[in-house]
């Protein structure tokens, strides 16, 4: 589905539960429906239908093999046994609620400190070691588990409705042609809804991102900035997400897609994983072709890992700026991203918008999230979502200059252009990829 989205507007109408008003600005309602991750609530419903990064790989070890995740507003312990099978189960021991955090890890599982009930990565209970002996007790226990996969680096987890769809191949991930390079970000303070919107919003590049340090370019009119270098901003949706299309008064067009619902690919892949309804967790997961045409297969793959320090001392306190340049060791753009997103409140107040013709992105988006909200409580999958398991690489269409110049662009064109012709297809298959026709 290519969508073209030109002078787009909302169909408004009625959603059963998901009441909308007669104009694109949110009732408290509705912006509640958008932002509230937990189980049971719509948008936590619809986010639990995909896959979702939590953790590095490299993280558990036989020195440190469980990790505390808050993911989706859920307390949980992410571990690795001693047969180095990983599970995903809630924190809190069935029996009397100790957290499993500091469990000790064995070959089946791992066992509860207080009082050694063992739980598998399924969740289920198979020991509980004080109780009489010959005793069935433990077959009535359980806990809360989720799917765990392992890919290009990455823990992934699924929190949704069995069977669990496919974890999607999406290029920056799943090439096997090169290497993968991961950077770690400080949690966002604020609602994933804020990040998300920021990434159907391209008006915003032209001005807050105007003034940077390596740029010999200066805006004439600093409020204006280059907004005047754009001829026009468009959008049409795709079978993952929303591509944008910028078409500069020069001739160049640039295109780069908000992967639904939670992703954003620019020259690199930016994973944005809800934490509870205030917090957001995000990396960057960036691709470079090998040098000597060596093939490394994602599903085992330990990238480098860069975590970067906060920016903010305390961790609650203002972001530090000079000027307006607000300024982070790692990076400039980013920050000024943060600020703009956490400014706004850990929850956005949408029902006091004023929105305008440059938030066509943002209206689109939001009804987006709604007609997939209201697909999930019918029962069928959301956008997206992939059930075959063997699916190709899906090439994710960047589509501009600057991606392709640093060796990360993954255009179809790219796909069959040398550095690949070289592999044996059969090699590329076992390695989850079909070769373009």
């Amino acid at each position: 589905m290519d969508l073209l989205i030109h002078s787009w507007r909302p169909k408004l109408r009625k959603h059963g539960k998901l009441d909308r008003k007669e104009d694109d600005v949110l009732t408290k309602e509705q912006n509640e429906q958008l932002t509230q991750v937990g189980a049971g609530t719509p948008v936590g419903e619809l986010l639990r239908r995909y896959w979702h990064p939590i953790a590095i790989a490299q993280e558990l070890t036989p020195d440190r093999p469980t990790k505390f995740i808050r993911a989706l507003g859920e307390d949980l312990v992410l571990f690795r046994d001693k047969s180095d099978r990983v599970g995903l189960i809630q924190d809190h021991c069935a029996h009397r609620g100790a957290s499993l955090l500091y469990g000790r890890v064995e070959e089946r599982g791992i066992a509860c400190a207080y009082h050694g009930w063992l739980y598998d990565t399924s969740g289920s209970c198979l020991e509980c070691p004080a109780e009489p002996a010959g005793s069935m007790f433990h077959l009535t226990v359980k806990v809360r588990a989720y799917p765990v996969q392992r890919f290009a680096g990455l823990y992934w987890m699924y929190m949704g409705p069995a069977p669990a769809p496919a974890l999607p191949k999406y290029d920056v991930l799943a090439r096997p042609d090169g290497r993968r390079q991961i950077t770690v970000f400080p949690n966002l303070d604020c609602n994933w809804f804020a990040a998300a919107e920021n990434a159907v919003d391209p008006w915003h590049l032209q001005i807050l991102h105007q003034d940077q340090p390596r740029s010999t370019r200066r805006p004439v009119n600093t409020t204006r900035g280059y907004v005047a270098d754009i001829e026009e901003q468009d959008f049409y949706l795709t079978s993952y997400g929303i591509m944008k299309k910028r078409v500069y008064k020069d001739g160049r067009i640039e295109e780069h897609p908000m992967i639904f619902p939670t992703h954003l690919r620019t020259g690199s892949l930016w994973l944005r994983t809800p934490i509870d309804d205030t917090h957001t967790w995000q990396v960057t997961v960036a691709f470079r072709r090998s040098d000597d045409g060596s093939l490394v297969d994602p599903t085992d793959e330990e990238p480098e890992v860069s975590y970067l320090a906060p920016v903010k001392e305390p961790a609650d306190g203002l972001h530090p700026f000079t000027r307006f340049n607000f300024y982070a060791p790692w990076g400039q753009i980013l920050t000024q991203d943060m600020v703009m997103w956490e400014t706004q409140g850990l929850i956005s107040n949408r029902p006091e918008e004023r929105l305008a013709a440059s938030d066509k992105g943002v209206v689109l988006l939001r009804e987006l999230m709604f007609q997939e909200i209201e697909k999930v409580q019918r029962g069928l999958d959301p956008l997206g979502v992939i059930r075959d398991q063997n699916h190709a690489i899906i090439d994710t269409n960047l589509d501009n200059e600057r991606g392709r110049a640093s060796g990360i662009a993954t255009p179809t064109v790219e796909w069959r252009a040398p550095g690949l012709e070289h592999v044996p297809a059969e090699q590329l298959a076992s390695l989850g990829y079909n070769r373009p026709g």
